[in-house]
């Protein structure tokens, strides 16, 4: 792959979208595309972030579709320059997804982007090909939109109340009318901005944001999945650094975490990689083979169940919390329930700074 096969093809895809809208695109690209050849690497994101967003416009979809491995790749050079490897490795492997046989040319690419190209094909080799958690939330978009419905009487009964204090708990059952209970929710959402000053409110998109991926990858039947215990781990911090799951052996103790990988063999990853458009039907029908195989099902896929558990480093908890690492495990087992989290009292302790701390969006300059 090198930066000219990769920029022709692409304009011309760019090219075909609506009128106005496809010029933006192709000068953004141009502009990010210098900036990665000069190694302007942090204002090379910035641009691709502006392009991320360009292209999520109505009528943009099929060149949408066509730009996101390119955004990958180049997000992924400028993060292994910048020395961001966890966030290199991520970008990597979503634009291997869609390429699964492509390579960076030593003498166009620096040998820390080749390096986490490398590192992450050798993760994805773990998972037969699909993508992390991490790198899955990455590509996850939402449509953003200004106009908010008012909240229902049953607002606090969603995920929400995963951040609920007890008196605003009782605040909220004192708000009777839509009016007292739209003042409540922007209060609440008030409270939580990390950036006050600024029109938008970080925590509160980023809440939703995790919100709509955790609905969309952990539901279990009628059940919301941010409703769910990982759900609830996802929305308080995030994706994890990075996940294992290991069958159950026949009488296995469920404290004994040992043996675990560190891929992730969820059909879900899938069914992310088909939505974000970031993979070719054959090479999704692949991955779903390698992941599942054929009959596979949540009750069938281990006889005696599984464990999953997420592995949380320092940089991805909240401030106040006194571990180098947090491990959350979640067991399946007949009998016992479906990815059940055990409450041990490091992942408590977590849990509960992560309920009174919650900010995520808090600027770093």
């Amino acid at each position: 792959m090198n930066r000219k096969t990769l920029f022709s093809t692409l304009i011309a895809l760019l090219l075909c979208g609506p009128a106005g809208a496809q010029q933006n695109l192709v000068e953004l690209f141009q502009k990010a595309k210098g900036e990665i050849k000069s190694s302007s690497w942090a204002d090379a994101l910035k641009t691709l972030d502006a392009l991320d967003a360009e292209s999520q416009k109505p009528g943009l979809e099929a060149q949408r579709k066509q730009l996101e491995p390119a955004l990958a790749l180049y997000r992924g050079v400028a993060f292994a320059n910048l020395g961001k490897s966890h966030e290199a490795k991520d970008q990597f492997q979503l634009y291997l997804a869609a390429n699964p046989n492509a390579a960076l040319d030593s003498g166009t690419y620096s040998k820390k982007a080749i390096s986490a190209m490398e590192d992450a094909r050798k993760e994805m080799s773990k998972s037969g090909g699909a993508p992390s958690l991490a790198a899955a939330y990455n590509a996850f978009h939402v449509s953003a939109s200004d106009a908010k419905e008012p909240p229902s009487p049953n607002w606090a009964d969603g995920p929400v109340r995963f951040l609920l204090s007890a008196d605003e708990k009782k605040q909220w059952a004192e708000a009777k009318d839509s009016v007292a209970r739209s003042e409540f929710v922007e209060k609440f959402w008030a409270a939580r901005d990390p950036s006050p000053g600024t029109p938008e409110n970080e925590a509160r998109r980023e809440f939703e944001r995790r919100v709509a991926f955790a609905d969309e990858r952990f539901g279990r039947g009628e059940t919301h999945g941010s409703v769910t215990d990982r759900g609830m781990v996802f929305v308080l911090l995030g994706p994890p650094t990075y996940a294992g799951r290991k069958p159950l052996s026949t009488g296995e103790d469920s404290s004994a975490s040992q043996g675990l990988t560190t891929s992730e063999r969820h059909p879900t990853d899938v069914t992310m990689m088909q939505k974000s458009g970031s993979s070719t039907t054959g090479q999704i029908a692949a991955a779903e083979d390698r992941n599942s195989g054929p009959g596979k099902t949540i009750t069938d896929a281990s006889a005696n169940g599984w464990r999953e558990v997420w592995h949380y480093r320092k940089e991805l908890l909240p401030a106040g919390v006194p571990y180098q690492q947090v491990d959350f495990e979640f067991v399946t087992k007949k009998g016992y329930g479906e990815n059940v989290l055990q409450r041990d009292s490091a992942a408590v302790n977590t849990i509960d700074t992560a309920r009174q701390k919650f900010k995520p969006g808090v600027p770093t300059s």
